[in-house]
C-alpha cells in the first residue's frame, strides 16, 4: 500500500518545514508548494532525510498560491504525482507590519490574497480527491493574531481572521465527507518570516509582542502534530493563545486593555523624550 500524501503549502520553511519533516519521520510521501525552486531544492533533500522507509518520496512544485492557476497547477500535479492527500497543510503566508495609514494598499491586497485566498484556493483544487477518497484532513496555519487584532497587524489580522471564518464553515460542510478541518493559531515563532517582520515593525507592536516570547517552528509542529493526532479543531499553542481562542470574551479584553496601556505609555514616554530634546 503506498504511503499516505501530505500536501504542504509553505513548506520550504517555517512552520511548513518542520511539519514536513515530522510527517516524512511518520511515514508519509510528502509535497511542498512554494515560490522559490532553490529553497524547495534544498528543502526537499532535508525533509527527505527524516523519512522511516526507502519507498517514501517527496515532490515539490515552484508556484505562487496567491495565484488561482498556479494554485491549481501546483495541486492538480502533486496529486497526480503521490495520489490523494491525506492530509493538506496550508502554510504559505506573508506579514507586512507597519501603521496603518503608512502601508500601502497593495500589501493589503498582497496578504489577502496569499494569506487567505492562497489556501481557499489549494483547499479548493484537493477537494474533489479528498472528497472520491473520503477521508483526510485539511489544516490551516492562522496565527493568534487571527484571534486578536494587534497594533500594526493590519494587513495581517484581517486576512488570518477570514481563515477562521474558512475553516469553521468547511467543518460544518465537511463532516459528511469524512474530511476533517483544523486551524492552528501560531504565537510569534521562530521563522525567516518573522525576521523580517522584526525589520520593519513598528516599536509599540515590539512592545506589545515581547511580552509572549516567541516559540521554536519545531515546538508549534509538535503542538500542531498533537492536534493533528487527537482530531482537533482549534490548535493553540501556549497558555496565552489558547485563553484567547478557549475564553475570548475574558482573555480578549484583558490583552486589549493590556496592550492600549503598554502603547500608551510608550507614547508618554516618546512625548517627554521630544519635549527634553
Amino acid at each position: 500500500m503506498a504511503a499516505a500524501h501530505a500536501l504542504i503549502t509553505g513548506g520550504s520553511s517555517g512552520i511548513g518545514r518542520e511539519l514536513a519533516r515530522k510527517l516524512a519521520a511518520k511515514g508519509y510521501n510528502v509535497s511542498l508548494v512554494a515560490r522559490r525552486a532553490a529553497v524547495l531544492k534544498e528543502a526537499a533533500a532535508d525533509v527527505a532525510s527524516h523519512f522511516s522507509t526507502r519507498a517514501q518520496r517527496v515532490f515539490t512544485y515552484s508556484a505562487d498560491v496567491a495565484n488561482e492557476h498556479e494554485a491549481q497547477a501546483a495541486v492538480k500535479a502533486c496529486i497526480a504525482e503521490l495520489g490523494a492527500p491525506e492530509l493538506v497543510i496550508t502554510s504559505a503566508g506573508i506579514a507586512v507590519p507597519g501603521y496603518f495609514g503608512d502601508i500601502p494598499l497593495e500589501a493589503f491586497e498582497r496578504s489577502m490574497a496569499v494569506n487567505y485566498f492562497g489556501s481557499l484556493y489549494v483547499v479548493r483544487a484537493a477537494l474533489p480527491a479528498m472528497r472520491a477518497r473520503r477521508s483526510g484532513r485539511i489544516v490551516f496555519i492562522s496565527s493568534g493574531a487571527g484571534l486578536m487584532g494587534l497594533f500594526g497587524y493590519s494587513t495581517y489580522s484581517p486576512s488570518k481572521f477570514a481563515l477562521r471564518g474558512l475553516a469553521e464553515a468547511l467543518r460544518a460542510e465537511l463532516g459528511a465527507d469524512n474530511i476533517g478541518v483544523s486551524i492552528a493559531y501560531p504565537p510569534d515563532t521562530e521563522t525567516p518570516m518573522l525576521e523580517e517582520e522584526n525589520k520593519i515593525k513598528p516599536e509599540e507592536t515590539k512592545l506589545i509582542t515581547s511580552v509572549v516570547k516567541p516559540w521554536t517552528a519545531q515546538a508549534v509542529a509538535d503542538c500542531i502534530m498533537r492536534g493533528i493526532a487527537r482530531g482537533a479543531f482549534g490548535i493553540s499553542p501556549g497558555m496565552t493563545v489558547t485563553m484567547m481562542n478557549r475564553v475570548p470574551g475574558v482573555a480578549i479584553p484583558l490583552l486589549t486593555w493590556y496592550s492600549g496601556w503598554l502603547v500608551a505609555g510608550f507614547r508618554r514616554k516618546q512625548a517627554k523624550r521630544a519635549k527634553a530634546a
